[in-house]
């Protein structure tokens, strides 16, 4: 089994590298990884030396389909999930997995996970929401049987947005600033657990259908911020500021930067009060559940990968 050929398209991002670290761990050693995103597969490289890592775009047909050939399974991992370009997240989200598809079938690749997201059943009208419930539409008429696996907001090693990038953001201002209340709740879900689920996964070919992967913890949005400063002993100032101001913020924000770190939908997406299903994954794959506070203190102090900064 660890000798099989695993294909992860979109695979220098958050949950690629985490997932590849720990098939790594579990004596894994024959992985390609096929990202557009240069600085991240060279971060990769920096940990990973012995990874296949291929530079393409997948929403374009080209030289990089040959690594199928002979594959034993596929973890499709790619998404555009910021930015306020609507065929980024049609490209990215739509495109790249049509010739992915096509590729599994081509090829007769015995096994597919699909990396599919909780914003499918979200009450949001994004483009990410959107083509994302448009990718899983797509998995689940292509007749191919796998796991779709719907993970909600994620952190940990190599978190260049979410968490990651608020880490950084908070370490560099005096004022950290909080949208109205702050009294969102979130389920945050490690990317540690996620990665491991994976991995049951692809041991555990029985495993198909659809599967809720939500954080075990309800946690207002401001209390996540609180627990990230206690875990990386930042001194900023926490304050809660008008939305309305905040929202403007963002908005003039997103006028100067093509690929902004927090976009107005994304804003809208926080206040949706979207509550996701918990089920007892740990039971189901096998995989035991990392609290919050331990999942943050991973993430911020590991000897080696707390120190890797990805470009966003």
């Amino acid at each position: 089994m660890k000798n099989r050929k695993i294909i992860l398209p979109g695979g220098a991002g958050l949950v690629g590298q985490n997932l590849i670290a720990r098939l790594k761990i579990k004596g894994y050693e024959n992985i390609v990884v096929i990202d557009k995103h240069k600085a991240n597969l060279s971060a990769l490289k920096q940990v990973q030396p012995h990874i296949e890592a291929v530079f393409a775009d997948l929403a374009e047909l080209g030289d990089w389909q040959k690594h199928f050939q002979g594959a034993d399974a596929v973890v499709m991992l790619q998404a555009q999930i910021g930015g306020n370009d609507y065929q980024d997240f049609v490209r990215n989200n739509v495109d790249a997995t049509q010739h992915i598809l096509s590729l599994i079938k081509l090829h007769k690749i015995p096994q597919l996970v699909h990396i599919s997201s909780s914003v499918v059943e979200s009450v949001a009208d994004d483009f990410y929401t959107n083509t994302k419930k448009d990718q899983e539409r797509m998995v689940l008429q292509s007749g191919i049987a796998c796991p779709i696996l719907r993970p909600t907001l994620m952190f940990g090693w190599f978190d260049r947005k979410h968490l990651g990038w608020l880490s950084r953001f908070m370490a560099k201002v005096p004022v950290f600033p909080i949208p109205g209340h702050g009294k969102y709740m979130r389920q945050p879900l490690y990317v540690g657990d996620f990665s491991n689920i994976i991995i049951s996964c692809i041991e555990n070919s029985h495993l198909n259908g659809i599967y809720n992967i939500s954080g075990h913890e309800k946690i207002d949005y401001i209390d996540m911020i609180r627990e990230i400063k206690r875990a990386t002993g930042v001194k900023t100032i926490i304050a809660k500021i008008p939305f309305n101001l905040f929202y403007a913020l963002i908005w003039t924000w997103g006028l100067f930067d093509k690929n902004p770190p927090f976009t107005t939908q994304q804003l809208s997406a926080l206040t949706a009060k979207d509550e996701f299903e918990v089920i007892d994954w740990p039971k189901i794959f096998g995989v035991p559940y990392t609290p919050y506070t331990k999942a943050l203190d991973e993430t911020f102090n590991h000897p080696v990968y707390s120190k890797i900064v990805m470009e966003f």
